[in-house]
């Protein structure tokens, strides 16, 4: 289609008397044109009040694309409602084009109060660089003055620790199902060299057919050397954490241990603060003798291979345990199982310990506004993009696109 091609088929468009059979490539590349002088009359007025915090990115598709520069900021997403609230901020259910999202609202003052700048920084970078079926994945992160924005995929079925909150155990049968969930998220992490460092049931989510997702990356590193730091959840750390001694992949599976232990019995096997899990773990080992709920003996090795104290004695195939010898961790990842346990369509989360600590962060953010005003730099860089948005395919020639001045992207 060559210029004056375009301005007929323009001409046509507009015209009163068109013939509804016309050449639909002339309709589809006047859609085109709208789309596009749309685009760049928001381009202009975003370019009259530039936001200094908005995430521009610049958009690549394949096959005769056309370049989009979109800019997210929060207006973009419909709010629902809050569904969490963590020590950063709050959760909520957003939508944007019809689709549904969970957007974490990460207050500035929060993060630099808590000195956990690098950590959120650097749980961004591991998101970009990951997506899998068994993780919550990123689709967008920007900021504003106040907040970051983090925009993740929503699963609507809630976190182990509500769903264990209510129940108080889980069967065997469905514990074995969240171990597989969650040994398939882990080795996708150490594949990648990523150790998570705090696999708790809070961060353990169900989709709507009960499969499992792991999800914060908050206190994850990449394990390129020796690493002493100690970080994570105390009675879901690995001794080696915390005696802040040298740690690898080993400290997830130990995490998992704990998991599927809490699960059987309805309690962790080690409680308290970090110096009296420390104590505990120095009296004894833990081990299971024989479970009161008719689990396996299986089972029961599983778990106690889990929990050594000593990461070189610790279960580090887990998928290769005995205890899954007759489970298909291939139909599992194809998510062709169905789960033994699938959460209702209500909301899966507990509404009164939202409101409560909302206000709790609420107070603390009002108190520590200075903070945010003196270190808005320290965020420089805060922002990502799906490369998936706004695709606009041409079925002419890419060189008609190049020659044309309504198609000029600066």
């Amino acid at each position: 289609m060559t210029e004056t091609k375009l301005k007929i088929a323009i001409r046509r468009y507009s015209s009163p008397h068109k013939n509804n059979n016309q050449d639909k490539n002339d309709i589809s590349f006047i859609g085109l044109f709208q789309n596009i002088n749309m685009i760049n009359r928001r381009r202009m007025s975003e370019k009259k009040a530039p936001s200094k915090y908005t995430s521009n990115t610049r958009q690549h598709s394949k096959d005769n694309s056309v370049e989009v520069d979109v800019a997210l900021n929060k207006h973009h997403f419909l709010m629902q409602y809050v569904i969490g609230v963590g020590g950063f901020g709050r959760v909520w259910k957003v939508i944007y084009k019809k689709q549904v999202y969970a957007m974490k609202e990460i207050s500035k003052a929060l993060v630099l109060l808590k000195q956990s700048v690098h950590s959120i920084m650097r749980e961004l970078q591991f998101l970009t660089e990951l997506r899998h079926n068994f993780l919550i994945n990123v689709f967008s992160a920007f900021q504003d003055n106040q907040n970051l924005y983090l925009v993740l995929d929503y699963l609507g079925g809630g976190d182990l620790r509500f769903h264990l909150g209510r129940l108080r155990k889980f069967t065997e049968e469905q514990t074995k199902f969240f171990a597989a969930c969650i040994i398939v998220g882990l080795e996708y992490l150490h594949e990648n060299n990523i150790i998570h460092r705090d696999i708790k049931p809070e961060n353990l989510i169900l989709d709507n057919q009960g499969y499992v997702r792991i999800t914060d990356l908050g206190v994850a590193i990449k394990k390129t050397g020796e690493n002493f730091e100690t970080s994570g959840t105390p009675g879901y750390m690995a001794p080696e954490v915390i005696f802040r001694q040298d740690h690898g992949a080993a400290v997830d599976f130990f995490a998992l241990g704990v998991i599927c232990y809490e699960f059987m019995t309805g309690r962790r096997p080690y409680y308290g603060n970090r110096r009296e899990i420390r104590e505990q773990i120095l009296a004894k080992q833990v081990q299971i003798q024989r479970s009161n709920e008719g689990w396996s003996n299986e089972s029961i090795d599983f778990i106690n291979m889990l929990l050594q104290r000593k990461p070189q004695n610790r279960l580090i195939y887990p998928r290769q345990h005995k205890w899954f010898k007759n489970f298909s961790f291939e139909l599992l990842i194809q998510k062709q199982l169905k789960a033994p346990f699938i959460p209702n369509n209500q909301d899966n989360f507990d509404k009164s310990q939202i409101f409560y600590e909302d206000e709790e962060n609420n107070q603390i953010i009002r108190l520590h506004q200075h903070l945010i005003r003196e270190n808005q730099e320290q965020f420089q860089g805060y922002q990502y993009q799906e490369k998936q948005q706004q695709q606009f395919l041409i079925k002419s020639k890419k060189s008609i696109i190049n020659n044309t001045k309504i198609f000029q992207f600066n």
